[in-house]
């Protein structure tokens, strides 16, 4: 009978440390894979939960939006009539004119409330939209003073061409207002990444105040809503884009959106 051959002890040594290191390499991989699996986990259920946020916060606007048209609506209309009469009765009275004003300011903030709620419903639909041009149609329906627009450079972007006109249209206003006479404001898109900004060269926006910009209220402006900044703000949350505000070369205000999907 023949004798079975048997393995040396180097063999052995070998073939034990071949299968250990074949074991570990096995281990480690399968503690990466499962640490990415962990993480993505972790990511998506962070998702979820700002989603969910998101959610309760734009209900809560909703009803609140819903709270501020029906219960202000009828008593500024009411007031208006009043007024009128008033006028008519007493056509020289210079208190009404600041009675008008007053008037005037609650309906904007009535408006701005109800917008900002719309703003914030997700983006479903996008279209392409040719940058310069809708700049500078959004430009042509805002009171622009002495201000300049620039949109160097082309760009195809995707956007909801309403929403898109509304953060174009409520940036402008902002740089329009804050930045003085002659305000140069620009338009174009980010270098390096995808994304697109509104640069002004007026006074800027003091680093305190960014934080603070885009919260529904805030305004540094007499007879300011406080509205236009937050709409910016929701309508980019809107179509999963982030926006940030920085100081821009001339040391003025520039707003960078990240995010907008460039059509190819």
């Amino acid at each position: 009978m023949a004798a079975i051959p048997t393995a040396t002890t180097f063999q052995v040594v070998g073939w034990t440390r071949w299968a250990i290191g074949f074991g570990g390499g096995i281990g480690l991989a399968i503690g990466v894979f499962e640490a990415r699996a962990i993480d993505r986990e972790v990511a998506a259920e962070r998702a979820r939960v700002r989603r969910d946020e998101l959610q309760r916060e734009r209900d809560r606007l909703d009803e609140f939006a819903s709270v501020v048209s029906h219960d202000l609506r009828n008593p500024l209309s009411v007031a208006a009539g009043r007024l009128d009469l008033a006028r008519r009765e007493h056509p020289d009275d210079e208190h009404l004119e600041a009675i008008e004003n007053a008037l005037e300011r609650m309906s904007a903030i009535v408006d701005e409330t109800l917008a900002l709620a719309r703003q914030g419903k997700t983006v479903d639909e996008t279209e392409d939209i040719d940058l310069a041009t809708c700049a500078e149609g959004c430009w042509q329906r805002v009171d622009t003073r002495d201000a300049t627009l620039e949109t160097p450079g082309t760009a195809t972007i995707r956007a909801d061409p309403d929403r898109l006109s509304h953060v174009f249209e409520n940036l402008f206003r902002n740089s329009v207002e804050h930045g003085g006479e002659g305000v140069t404001v620009s338009v174009g898109t980010l270098d390096g990444r995808d994304g697109l900004y509104v640069e002004d060269d007026g006074s800027g926006i003091p680093a305190d105040d960014r934080d603070s910009v885009f919260d529904p209220g805030y305004t540094s402006a007499a007879g300011g809503t406080g509205f236009g900044l937050a709409i910016v703000d929701r309508i980019v949350a809107a179509h999963g884009w982030e926006i940030r505000v920085t100081e821009g070369a001339a040391g003025g205000a520039r707003f960078e959106i990240d995010g907008v999907e460039r059509s190819t």
